[in-house]
């Protein structure tokens, strides 16, 4: 067993796990955080998206024992007063979201977009975009929610 020390949406863990748990089943199964989902188990369709130490990365891919000493962001993570974010907002009045399996993991990816990059262009949030997959809205309405709040 490894100790890990992390936070995740602001509350400390100290927890003991195994070397070989990947984050994704961390989050999910030890922590109860069910916002991350599960699709691909091999990094491709982006559903399992989180920031670790504010980046984004597909949580399927890394170990527990990695973030330890690292700080989490969920998707419960995002509205941390209970209120929706602006990204979040965007995305409720464009309807860019149908049965909801890929939006934690697109939300913590745009998140991470505009969080380097405040006004990226339609092309750079498309781009961004090539490594979620939704089978469901078609993009567009996930791309204007976005260029909405970079104003772009």
């Amino acid at each position: 067993m490894i100790e890990v020390d992390t936070v995740v949406n602001g509350r400390r863990y100290l927890e003991d796990v195994e070397p070989r748990l990947l984050l994704s089943d961390f989050i999910r199964h030890r922590l109860g955080l069910t916002g991350t989902h599960v699709g691909c188990e091999h990094g491709v369709c982006g559903a399992c998206t989180v920031k670790v130490d504010g980046v984004a990365v597909r949580s399927c891919l890394m170990l527990a024992a990695q973030v330890d000493g690292a700080e989490i962001v969920t998707v419960e993570g995002l509205a941390g007063a209970g209120e929706l974010t602006p990204l979040q907002a965007a995305f409720h009045r464009h309807h860019a979201l149908q049965c909801g399996f890929c939006t934690p993991g697109i939300l913590l990816a745009a998140d991470d977009l505009l969080s380097r990059n405040p006004t990226p262009s339609r092309e750079e949030i498309v781009d961004m975009l090539s490594g979620q997959l939704c089978r469901c809205t078609g993009y567009t309405p996930i791309v204007d929610a976005i260029v909405e709040v970079a104003g772009t």
